[in-house]
């Protein structure tokens, strides 16, 4: 199971209210795909997030660099089989993602730091994430579960996304366990709105947008996810 995806695409995030949510919900299913997977309710989204020694890549989002990475672990349901192991960067206005489908023991090789699973797949990706992982000392840091609801458009390659209840563990990285203990990271009212797109934002998508009120927020959720451990020096790590 080796196969790679990437895209390259624009990306604004927005803290909207869940009544605003609700509104968009209804406006978004109107005129726009809503992704197959994605019921009235949602579908869930764990990532577990891989850091260096010294938290580089925490640090660099913090400190607003304009070339910075994370690397992450993704599966949508805990009896998954497999895993999405992710490279996202930010490389200016765009955000590259690249992603890797590996067997659900691969992901658990690496969640405990046995990196050389990356080498049996037979790419440059796969070979280009050991070296990063070894060399520079990356460890799991923390899980991210929210529920999200996805619309897309093929045109532009534009993909909506509201998520909500975000939570986290610093404490456990058993990313397959189906009873994980979680606490939340964002208020209870907030939904993060995602708009992805390639070049442009049709029309009638931005049209639709402006019908709510949006704050904009650089906040990643890995970020969000190890707000507490950060403000309490490690504590909790």
């Amino acid at each position: 199971m080796d196969g790679i995806t990437e895209v390259l695409r624009k990306e604004k995030k927005y803290i909207i209210s869940q009544a605003t949510s609700s509104n968009m919900y209804q406006l978004l299913s109107q005129v726009l795909h809503q992704d197959q997977n994605s019921a009235r309710e949602g579908y869930m989204v764990r990532s577990l997030y891989f850091d260096t020694i010294d938290d580089t890549d925490y640090t660099q989002k913090e400190d607003g660099y304009e070339y910075r990475k994370k690397i992450r672990l993704r599966i949508y349901s805990p009896s998954a089989n497999n895993a999405k192991l992710e490279m996202k960067e930010k490389l200016g206005d765009n955000q590259r993602k690249r992603s890797l489908n590996i067997s659900k023991e691969h992901a658990l090789e690496l969640i405990s730091g046995r990196y050389e699973c990356l080498l049996s797949y037979e790419n440059s990706f796969a070979l280009e994430l050991y070296f990063a992982m070894m060399q520079q000392l990356y460890m799991p840091k923390c899980i991210i579960e929210y529920r999200r609801t996805a619309f897309f458009i093929t045109e532009n390659d534009i993909r909506i996304t509201l998520d909500s209840r975000i939570e986290a563990t610093e404490n456990n990285f058993d990313l397959f366990s189906q009873n994980l203990n979680l606490y939340p990271v964002s208020h209870f009212d907030d939904v993060t709105l995602e708009v992805k797109y390639n070049r442009f934002l049709l029309s009638y998508v931005r049209d639709l947008l402006s019908e709510c009120n949006k704050i904009s927020t650089s906040n990643s959720k890995y970020c969000l996810g190890r707000s507490i451990s950060q403000s309490t020096g490690g504590l909790f790590t």
